[in-house]
């Protein structure tokens, strides 16, 4: 038996426990994390990376080595017996300050991989095959007993142990599931078929839209199939396709992973308990596959969280900043359990028998989520929005602005000729981006925040935006909300 002592502890060890790690490890903080698994995951799952979550992935080093891997998908097209009816794109073509207007088709094996092997470079690798017993929370922390006798002492205890979460059991904590009565089947494999392979989706419209094919990564694709009953075979499941998609047929090649899922929605009453055990991914929400949004949610949760921590244990932020992560972080997941809602809803219940069609409607209409674009955290105004990613030039090399972000710091952009010189504290670094075409300093022939200063969050959404004058007001209530003595001055 040992005493571990560190600053987070995580439960959980899939892409959002790994994410959480991975990002605190880059803010300075020790964290320990377990997992009852043998390794990371090896097939199945989650299977999108959303353009928001591209974005993310960006700022951490992390894009390069995994959008390689994957197949970029934009495009969905409805077929209807054996023949194309349409194909719908314009929801990713309108995104405006984003460059990978599309999913990236990747499994989430992938992603698991490339974070155990991050952590294990570190020397903080999954504690793995041992699972928490015992939670006490103290004025200071948390300390939990493992299965294997060691003790943990955290500042922080992280509940990203999925949808049976023992952290949030253990604390009661409501998590009141509603089932649809939709049953899913979902097969991964290398397929013969006479239908010609594209890599868009494809929804085939028939007296329900119950099939939908997903390309994937290297020579695999994705099958869902809406069964509606709990007792049936690949057989049946493979019977359900041939319909759809007749007179064409398929037939599986080499099979890599079969599965069937009931659909559940909800979103826990609590994301934060006793001010030092926090829930994320599907420890706190859960719904159905469609749109792609759970992976993308909860690595967005991870996103949020982890900088919030490092403000209040690496810069003595109040602690009070935590609960934002409950005020931002719930509604988000509320408005998925709606999208996807309706997604998987419309697959079954069609007033006109245009299930597809009504699909990928709502695709549009629901883009805001699907995309990861519209996701924002104020009502209006650029406050709480996402920060656009714009070309930026050094002489003549050309950047993009989310890959000069810092997740472990704020960054003050300042858009204009004036040249700034402002004493800021150590967790902001101020990027200044000229007008106009400079051999010596960055700048930008994009239009968007000309002349105005935007101060953007470790996880790339605006804190606060004004103009080149107003720099003093901005930076002063900025550093009342975050700093306690320390001060800034413009020079």
């Amino acid at each position: 038996m040992r005493t571990i002592e560190t600053d987070i502890f995580i439960v959980g060890a899939g892409p959002v426990g790994l994410a959480c790690a991975y990002l605190a490890a880059l803010s300075g903080l020790k964290t320990t994390i377990i997992d009852k698994s043998e390794g990371p995951l090896e097939v199945g799952r989650a299977d999108a990376l959303n353009a928001r979550t591209l974005q993310l992935l960006e700022i951490v080093d992390l894009f390069k080595e995994l959008y390689p891997q994957g197949l970029p998908c934009n495009t969905s097209s409805i077929w209807e017996k054996g023949k194309f009816v349409s194909r719908q794109s314009n929801w990713w073509d309108e995104l405006e300050g984003c460059f990978h207007k599309h999913f990236l088709m990747l499994g989430q094996a992938f992603i698991e991989k490339l974070l155990d092997e991050k952590l294990k470079a570190i020397n903080a690798p999954v504690i793995r095959q041992t699972k928490i017993e015992t939670i006490q929370v103290t004025e200071k922390g948390c300390e939990c007993t493992l299965s294997n006798g060691d003790i943990v002492k955290s500042n922080y205890l992280i509940g990203a142990d999925g949808s049976h979460s023992f952290v949030r059991n253990h604390f009661n904590i409501p998590f009141e599931i509603s089932r649809p009565q939709i049953i899913w089947a979902v097969i991964d494999a290398v397929f013969e078929t006479d239908f010609t392979k594209v890599p868009e989706i494809i929804v085939f419209q028939s007296e329900t839209s119950d099939v939908a094919w997903i390309p994937r990564e290297g020579k695999i694709d994705r099958f869902y199939i809406r069964m509606d009953r709990k007792d049936f075979a690949i057989e049946d499941a493979m019977e359900r396709i041939n319909i759809a998609m007749a007179p064409h047929t398929i037939k599986i090649k080499e099979l890599v992973w079969f599965s069937h899922f009931s659909v559940k929605e909800s979103v826990v009453e609590n994301y934060i308990i006793q001010d030092r055990v926090i829930l994320a991914g599907d420890a706190c929400h859960i719904h159905s596959v469609n749109g792609g949004q759970g992976l993308n949610t909860g690595l967005a949760d991870a996103f949020n969280l982890i900088w919030k921590i490092s403000m209040i244990e690496n810069h003595g932020v109040d602690s009070s900043l935590l609960q934002s992560y409950e005020n931002e972080r719930k509604p988000v997941a509320l408005s998925v359990i709606k999208s996807s809602g309706e997604l998987v809803r419309s697959t079954k219940y069609s007033e006109d028998g245009t299930h597809a069609k009504d699909y990928v409607k709502i695709v549009e209409k629901r883009a805001g989520n699907i995309t990861g674009m519209g996701i924002r955290y104020s009502e209006s105004g650029l406050a709480g929005s996402r920060v656009y990613d714009i070309d930026v030039n050094h002489g003549n090399k050309q950047y993009r602005l989310y890959t000069l972000l810092n997740y472990t710091k704020f960054t003050l952009l300042c858009f204009g000729n004036k040249k700034i010189e402002i004493e800021l504290p150590s967790f902001v670094e101020l990027i200044q981006i000229q007008s106009n075409n400079s051999a010596n300093e960055l700048w930008t022939a994009s239009d968007y925040y000309k002349n105005q200063i935007i101060l953007v969050r470790p996880d790339s959404y605006i804190e606060a935006a004004g103009t080149l004058n107003e720099i003093d007001d901005l930076i002063n209530h900025f550093l009342h909300k975050y700093t306690k003595n320390e001060n800034s001055m413009l020079v």
